[in-house]
């Protein structure tokens, strides 16, 4: 079984500047109303798809609002991924930090309001 995560938003152009510039994700395919992009080591994918498309089924048609929903990447060095997306300057939401639970992370949000924690887990 794979999962592949989608939003349904008009800001496909800036959700792939963000995931290609900031995240390093590759591009798998891409149309004129959807996008589906790849994390770079093509183990996890994500799409967006424009919102009220003539070619999608009701359920797949009203916009994402912009509000709870997050997704978590893991990397195994949560330090370096931290410099280098600031380098870039992407807008950190929550600075890196330590948990009591022993996550080591920090906090971006993508064009559409998406949460990314990104993690380095370890044992507390």
């Amino acid at each position: 079984m794979k999962l592949n995560a989608g939003i349904i938003t008009s800001k496909i152009a800036e959700s792939k500047r963000f995931y290609t510039e900031i995240l390093g994700f590759g591009v798998t395919f891409e149309n004129d109303f959807y996008l589906l992009l790849h994390t770079p080591d093509k183990q996890s994918e994500i799409s967006f798809l424009l919102p009220e498309h003539a070619s999608q089924q009701p359920l797949f048609r009203p916009a994402f609002e912009g509000k709870g929903v997050y997704l978590t990447i893991e990397v195994e060095k949560v330090d370096e991924v931290y410099e280098r997306i600031k380098a870039k300057g992407a807008v950190i939401k929550i600075p890196i930090r330590n948990e009591p639970w022993g996550d080591r992370h920090f906090a971006i949000a993508d064009p559409n309001g998406v949460g990314i924690d990104i993690v380095t887990y370890s044992q507390p």
